[in-house]
């Protein structure tokens, strides 16, 4: 088998001092392969969404190293050239999609800004490769002039992973990207990911709380508890047949038919 694309070891974060301390990662390890999908799954304040920020490069970590190619992105870098190729290779979309866009600014401007950030092209090579995005991601010619505030959630989010897309990355970070979407938006959104995984073999880390999510979109998964990770394998095998006890309560909480609520959990 290749090299990882991506490989986190014995990653570790502390927020404070003293008594203050607060650990929000502690000595996590996993490894995500060229076209791969891996999930993270927890409850909030597992720890996630820290170790996201880390990999993109948002929060340093306390100890522990993220290598991307063999290069290790823990090391701080002052060249501008190097941090911009940091910047390119990992992107993220974050939950909220209208927060995290800018609301003066019509999505087909917001998607040339990024691409003229990070590739040397004219105007007309611009527009083309925005139109490009705006295809890939299902978004026509009314919604690229539209500002954020006239789209719906969803086309919101289109707009996200083709911001995020613009830099061409080769993995894409989606930190609870659906949660907030209505069930059917979701099930498209997933459709799209899933299509442009396939036909541009970018490699996901996705972040969710939401195993039936986990089951559709990603190959591994890894389940943090506390900020450490109780379990580690296929997604099928950790979904239908988890080893741990945290694992089987989270999958034994997910709502089904005639499901009852326990009266208690030890």
């Amino acid at each position: 088998m290749n090299e990882p694309l991506l490989v986190v070891e014995h990653l570790s974060k502390t927020f404070g001092r003293g008594r203050a301390q607060a650990v929000a990662v502690q000595d996590v390890s996993f490894a995500l392969h060229a076209g791969g999908s891996l999930g993270i799954v927890g409850e909030s304040g597992s720890g996630k969404t820290t170790t996201a920020r880390m990999i993109i490069g948002l929060e340093r970590p306390s100890a522990g190293r993220i290598l991307f190619r063999g290069e290790d992105r823990t090391v701080p870098s002052r060249s501008a050239r190097r941090l911009r190729e940091r910047g390119r290779s990992i992107q993220i979309v974050f939950q909220d999609p209208y927060t995290s866009l800018d609301r003066r600014q019509r999505v087909g401007d917001c998607l040339a800004e990024v691409v003229r950030a990070h590739f040397h092209l004219g105007r007309d090579e611009t527009a083309r490769r925005v139109r490009e995005l705006a295809d890939l991601v299902g978004l026509d010619e009314r919604q690229l002039n539209a500002l954020p505030r006239s789209l719906s959630g969803g086309q919101r989010q289109r707009v996200a992973i083709a911001r995020a897309l613009a830099a061409e990355p080769e993995i894409l970070i989606l930190d609870e990207a659906v949660s907030a979407l209505d069930v059917s938006i979701q099930a498209q959104i997933l459709n799209l990911l899933s299509d442009i995984r396939e036909s541009r073999g970018v490699s996901y880390v996705f972040i969710s709380h939401d195993l039936a999510v986990i089951r559709q979109i990603t190959d591994d998964t890894i389940v943090m508890r506390h900020g450490a990770v109780v379990e580690h394998g296929p997604t099928p095998d950790v979904l239908d047949d988890p080893q741990h006890p945290y694992t089987r309560l989270l999958r034994d909480s997910v709502p089904r038919e005639g499901w009852e609520p326990a009266s208690s959990t030890r």
